[in-house]
């Protein structure tokens, strides 16, 4: 247990990656510190969420208790994360300085929070106030810079002054102006900004499911969902690929984070992929591509589908229930493309006996599953978001410790302690940067104006619309967070989508979509240089396949944004025939990537049709998977019978071509 739970403290709960390597060891005085402020969080969560009053009939202001979580949390940003990378041995002076000065700003906050609210501090607060908020937005942006990276606290610190300079702009950009002192006191004192909504959700619905995804992490799961892969799919023909597909899935539900998805679960799939024929690059390209659909996959998904519940004032559940269908369907296409790369390949998969019992692996693990059931049965059929994970968590740390296989000792509680911990500080420093850009934008009021100048750019287009949102959020998804590209958009692209006809839910899990696809796309595709680090692969190339493997992800987030039936927001016709087009639609896709349609075979036996036969079958594919109506100009019947009419030509072709496959004859050879 004490190498998973080391491994846990260095993971990233909540959809922001870990910065690999760059955080300190804490030992001694800063360990016990960061042990005991991950407790009392704990303690202030479950008080706050079942509504305890401490025991005594006290109840805290949520605005006091965001005060007290980030007093306890934001100054651990210093003394983990080093201001440079020379300085990771032991804490600075400097760090131990700036630990204070956040620890004493936010106690200050904490301590006037009545004052705060009730004498609106936001709009006019008194000069030591105004003092202490100027040194609060100093140090929050640098605890932004240190836990979220240099290209977002560079965005963060330019839009946080936004309204200082708004009124020297034009167009869209020109908003209501503001002085320092003004522009601080919102920062800080306000509900809108620093502490509105990504600290809201954090504190009220981030803890509990971070709390149940570092306790899974730290009793075993990982190893548990790779070994239950392993015994269910090992076997099968291109079975190791399958499996980091399955096990990559349930782990990055769980860890939110693409790249501690790819360190966990890919140092065992990607040499077991390795073992049955899978190239360096093949390899981990799916590996990318299953950790970053782990992440899109409920119910846990990561810090940003929180946010976007509480943007979007509805319970987490809706955003669970949406966004099923869509990752279920990405999956899909990720497994077929492998299934028909093993099958045209003619690879095989692991030996039985090399491969986990499936009856012992159960045996050992079962209340993994049975944790993940109290929750999905608590969000779905309970509707009851901000208990749920706290009762899984208790269920789980309770089967833990009653039979035998992992259960903890004092250091693993220790351990789990300081990881969580870790994970509380890094998305706190990165949230509450984050606020500083929705601060900024509402304090101006220039949202709903370039929201407008979007939408008439676009005309009536919906699809031009949605390719400026894709290259908006995938531009964002480069130099920020996936958190803080959502925030952003939320705020002044979403508008767009839905002033442009667009499903408001919809439209959000499109940039969320968006957002997640630099992790896959060269030249960032940070998950794939993990991926390729762990295979002693070509970063590049390893991008480029993991961009060829995860494609269809690029085309889901317009299929149910066209027609919201696909995130369950229609008639059950509408989902039923989508869903089967979607289905077949994918099948092709896939099969023309690979060069190999189930059912058909080989789609490369002729070098001269080879091209033609495998675009017929995916425009094909394109054209059965897209959904008709609404936006589109054309009806289902129609797209079904334009596919039809490129997919039999290219059937024929293919099946009437003759040679041997490129693949099999290197192999022969």
């Amino acid at each position: 247990m004490s190498d998973q739970n080391a491994a846990t403290a260095g993971q990233s709960v909540g959809g922001e990656e870990p910065s690999i390597d760059s955080t300190r060891k804490l030992s001694g005085f800063w360990r016990w510190m960061l042990i005991a402020s991950a407790t009392i969080v704990i303690l202030l969560s479950v008080n706050q969420t079942f509504n305890l009053q401490f025991f005594v009939e006290y109840s805290m202001r949520d605005l006091q208790y965001r005060y007290l979580v980030a007093g306890l949390l934001l100054p651990f940003v210093f003394i983990k994360w080093p201001a440079i990378a020379a300085a990771r041995g032991k804490v600075t002076w400097y760090d131990a300085v700036l630990f204070a000065l956040m620890a004493g700003a936010s106690g200050y906050y904490a301590w006037q929070a009545d004052t705060v609210v009730d004498s609106g501090w936001e709009y006019g607060a008194p000069e030591e106030a105004i003092w202490v908020s100027y040194l609060f937005w100093a140090l929050i942006v640098e605890a932004c810079r240190r836990a979220g990276g240099l290209a977002l606290v560079l965005i963060v610190g330019v839009v946080s002054l936004f309204p200082l300079y708004t009124e020297y702009l034009g167009g869209p950009f020109l908003g209501a102006a503001a002085d320092l002192p003004q522009t601080s006191m919102f920062h800080s004192f306000s509900e809108e900004s620093i502490f509105g909504i990504p600290m809201r959700a954090f504190t009220s619905l981030v803890l509990g499911f971070l709390i149940f995804g570092s306790a899974l992490a730290s009793t075993g799961a990982g190893k548990f969902f790779i070994n239950f892969a392993f015994a269910l799919l090992g076997q099968v023909r291109g079975g190791p690929a399958k499996v980091a597909i399955f096990s990559s899935g349930l782990m990055g539900s769980v860890s939110g984070s693409v790249v501690t998805n790819v360190l966990t679960t890919g140092v065992m799939s990607i040499p077991a992929m390795r073992r049955v024929g899978f190239g360096k690059e093949y390899a981990g390209g799916v590996e990318t591509c299953a950790s970053t659909g782990g992440v899109l996959m409920p119910p846990v998904m990561g810090a940003t589908a929180f946010v976007m519940a509480v943007y979007l004032e509805v319970p987490y559940s809706e955003i669970v229930i949406a966004a099923a269908v869509p990752s279920v369907l990405y999956f899909f296409g990720l497994f077929v493309q492998i299934d028909a790369f093993a099958a045209r390949s003619e690879m095989k998969g692991l030996p039985a006996e090399e491969l986990p019992s499936l009856k012992q692996t159960m045996k050992e693990g079962w209340y993994y599953i049975g944790s993940f059931v109290l929750l999905i049965y608590m969000l779905l059929v309970l509707k009851n978001e901000t208990w749920a994970p706290y009762f899984a968590t208790a269920a789980l740390l309770a089967a833990n410790q009653i039979f035998p296989h992992n259960r903890w000792s004092w250091d693993d509680l220790w351990n789990f302690l300081e990881g969580t911990g870790r994970l509380f500080a890094e998305l706190a420093g990165i949230l509450a940067g984050v606020g500083l850009l929705i601060g900024a934008l509402m304090m101006t009021g220039i949202v709903s104006a370039i929201s407008y100048e979007l939408v008439a750019l676009a005309g009536d287009s919906v699809i031009l619309l949605l390719i400026m949102g894709a290259a908006t959020s995938f531009l964002l998804g480069i130099g920020m967070t996936v958190t803080a590209a959502y925030v952003f958009l939320a705020i002044t692209l979403a508008p767009a989508l839905v002033d442009g006809g667009i499903n408001p839910m919809a439209a959000h899990l499109f940039i969320f979509y968006w957002g997640m696809l630099s992790f896959i796309t060269p030249p960032v595709a940070i998950g794939a240089y993990a991926a390729a680090t762990v295979a002693g692969a070509k970063p590049m190339q390893t991008g480029f396949k993991a961009m060829q493997l995860g494609s269809i992800i690029y085309f889901i987030p317009f299929f149910f944004t066209l027609n919201p039936a696909l995130i369950l927001e229609g008639t059950l016709q509408d989902f039923a025939l989508l869903g089967i087009c979607a289905i077949l639609g994918i099948v092709l896709i896939a099969g023309a990537l690979q060069g190999y349609l189930i059912g058909v075979g080989s789609l490369c036996r002729s070098r001269a049709l080879e091209w033609p036969i495998r675009g017929a079958v995916g425009a094909a594919g394109l054209l059965l998977a897209l959904p008709g109506g609404q936006h589109i100009p054309f009806s289902n019947l129609e797209l079904i019978i334009a596919a039809l009419v490129l997919l039999v030509p290219g059937l024929v072709l293919a099946k009437m071509a003759k040679g041997v496959d490129p693949i099999l004859a290197q192999q022969t050879d």
